[in-house]
C-alpha cells in the first residue's frame, strides 16, 4: 500500500506520516529530509546553488538512506548520520533553493519510487501528483499560515535553541509557500483525487482519526 501525504510547510505531514506508517506497519519516507540531505551536500562541497548542472550532478552522485522506525528516522548521507545537521537554518534555506531545480527533483523522485515500491507512507510536496500518481490513498494537509508557523516555531524552539522569532518563521513560511507553489517543476498542488484535510483548530489526534478512517474506507 502506498499513501501519499502532501501539503505546505508546517501542515503536520511529518507527525501524521509517522503515526500512519506506524499504525499501518509501512515504511515512512520523509522526502523533505532527502532534499535537506542534498542541501547539506551542496554546502559541504561548496557548490554554487545557482549552478544547476553541478547541483544536479551532486544529487545524482550522493547516497541518501533513511533508516530506523518512523519515530526515530535517521537520515544518512554517504553513510554518515546527518539527522540533526539538516535541521539547521542554513540547510533549511539551501534546501528551499535546491528543491526548485528540476534535475534534483528528478533524481529524488527516482529514489523515492524505488524506496516506496514495497509499500510506504511518503510525505512531501508532489507525492500524489508526481512521485506516486497511482497511490492507494492521497492526502493533502493544510492549515492557515499562522497556525503552521506557530507549529514550526515551537518545533524550532525545542531543537535548535534558535533566536528566530515567530514573525521571522511566519515570513519564511509564506515565502516557502510562494516558492513551492510557483516553481515550474512539480509545484505544490492538490491532486484531483486527494482527500483534503484542513487541520486549522484540530488536534493531531483528530486529524489522525480522520486519515485512518479514510484509509480503512479504501481498504
Amino acid at each position: 500500500m502506498i499513501i501519499a501525504i502532501d501539503g505546505p510547510s508546517g501542515s503536520g505531514k511529518s507527525t501524521l506520516g509517522r503515526m500512519l506508517a506506524r499504525a499501518l506497519k509501512l515504511l515512512y519516507i520523509d522526502t523533505g529530509s532527502m532534499y535537506r540531505a542534498v542541501a547539506l551536500a551542496v554546502i559541504e562541497a561548496h557548490v554554487d546553488p545557482a549552478d544547476r548542472e553541478a547541483v544536479t550532478a551532486l544529487a545524482n552522485k550522493i547516497e541518501i538512506d533513511l533508516e530506523g522506525d518512523p519515530e526515530s528516522l535517521a537520515v544518512l548521507l554517504d553513510g554518515r548520520d546527518i539527522t540533526d545537521q539538516i535541521r539547521s537554518e542554513s540547510v533549511t534555506d539551501m534546501s528551499s533553493i535546491v528543491s526548485t531545480i528540476p534535475g534534483v527533483r528528478r533524481a529524488m523522485v527516482e529514489r523515492q519510487r524505488a524506496m516506496g515500491k514495497r509499500g510506504a507512507v511518503l510525505n512531501g510536496r508532489d507525492i500524489g501528483t508526481v512521485v506516486f500518481p497511482d497511490a492507494d490513498v492521497k492526502f493533502f494537509l493544510t492549515a492557515v499560515p499562522e497556525e503552521r508557523a506557530e507549529r514550526r516555531y515551537k518545533e524550532d524552539q525545542k531543537t535548535s535553541g534558535s533566536s528566530v522569532t515567530y514573525a521571522d518563521t511566519l515570513a519564511d513560511m509564506i515565502e516557502r509557500d510562494r516558492r513551492d507553489s510557483t516553481r515550474a517543476d512539480s509545484p505544490l498542488k492538490v491532486a484531483h483525487d486527494a482527500v483534503v484535510i484542513d487541520s486549522t483548530g484540530k488536534s493531531i489526534d483528530e486529524v489522525f482519526a480522520e486519515m485512518m478512517a479514510n484509509v480503512h474506507r479504501h481498504h
